[in-house]
């Protein structure tokens, strides 16, 4: 192994490592935290066991390092998952998904021929092609403008990376491409972990992307740290507007009810209000605390379903026509909605509002 390829893979291990353990110090509640430094940690490992010197065989020792790489393309899904899906929890089937790969990619690498490799690459793809999936499928509703910024670089520049280590490793398996290729490969490591760690670890005027610490809604957070009897005469200007906008936004809402039409989009509702998108993410994350478009419109449809199904009056109105009524488009997604809501599905919600009236829809 050269010099250049062992201060570059050095490098890249000692960021990941750091940024692993300060991500579980300091931010180990947070899933999004704890799936990063597990990529971090599987990364670093990768960093190491793919290291030129070691193409000729892997020591016993290190074989355990080999594991953890293995189940990184699962860990970078859940991690996307985690960051940009503000619904996601973690579940036991997640660690199934990750000993699954592992236990395929062990007996691929047992087996040693060309196909059983090719398969296992085949599958860090899908992996790859999923996280990258969950950073672009969202970003039209995602209201926090640093993570809507960040979508692109942050997932799918380490999809396009890890794709393009992947894809070395099926056409140069076992360190075949020479030495340009390895310390090409480390200056790509080196390069993806330092902008990995820049923008988990970058800290602006909202926070950083994700929130060490915090157990406080920003908003809250932020205005408390604002003195009231300093507040310059912009700032006093900015609130104002933002007042015009949030009553003229709650008249929308509240009497105009246009979160029952379908297909409304952040860009309609913008154009309704005579501002920019940009302007209307900001009022509604920072103002009113929501972090994705369609939960904001799904708790004013919630709460209208909810006041409906406690109606006696509206008694014998079907669920599923209540639910489109209010502006869901489909019954599965009301369904996860309102259990999410009240513990409950809406059947069980409305005959314990009513005491018990109805019988089972």
């Amino acid at each position: 192994m050269s010099i250049t390829e062992a201060a570059l893979r050095g490098g890249a291990i000692s960021v990941l490592v750091l940024l692993a353990v300060l991500l579980l110090r300091d931010a180990r509640r947070v899933p999004a935290a704890r799936f990063a430094a597990l990529f971090a940690f599987g990364v670093a490992c990768y960093a190491v066991v793919s290291a030129s010197e070691l193409a000729s065989g892997l020591p016993i020792w290190l074989r355990p390092l080999r594991v953890v790489a293995m189940g990184n393309p699962v860990v970078f899904c859940l991690f996307a998952a985690a960051l940009f899906d503000d619904d996601f929890k973690p579940s036991w089937w997640h660690a199934l998904a990750w000993l699954a790969v592992v236990a395929t990619g062990a007996a691929c690498f047992w087996i040693g021929t060309p196909p059983a490799r090719i398969a296992f690459s085949t599958i860090g793809l899908a992996c790859n092609a999923v996280g990258a999936w969950y950073a672009l499928a969202g970003r039209s509703l995602d209201l926090v403008e640093e993570r809507r910024r960040l979508r692109a670089v942050l997932v799918v520049v380490i999809a396009f990376y890890a794709t393009a280590i992947i894809t070395s490793e099926m056409l140069f398996p076992r360190g075949s491409g020479g030495p340009a290729l390895a310390a090409a490969i480390s200056a790509g490591v080196l390069t993806i972990v330092m902008v990995f760690a820049l923008v988990l670890l970058s800290v602006n005027r909202e926070g950083s992307l994700i929130p060490f610490g915090q157990s406080e809604p920003q908003p809250l957070a932020a205005a408390r740290r604002k003195p009231a009897v300093a507040a310059s005469f912009a700032e006093r200007s900015e609130g104002g507007e933002d007042a015009r906008l949030l009553a003229a936004l709650r008249a929308l809402m509240d009497h105009d009810k246009v979160y029952r039409e379908e297909g409304l989009s952040i860009g309609g509702l913008a154009a309704r209000l005579d501002m920019t998108e940009h302007a209307l993410r900001r009022l509604i994350n920072q103002r009113l605390g929501h972090r994705n478009f369609n939960a904001f419109l799904n708790g004013y449809r919630l709460d209208e379903v909810v006041a409906a199904l406690a109606d006696p009056a509206q008694e014998a109105v079907p669920i599923l026509t209540i639910a489109l009524d209010a502006g869901f488009q489909s019954i599965g997604p009301f369904n996860r909605a309102f259990k999410s809501k009240t513990g409950m599905t809406p059947t069980e919600f409305r005959r314990e509002q009513l005491g018990g009236r109805l019988a089972a829809e």
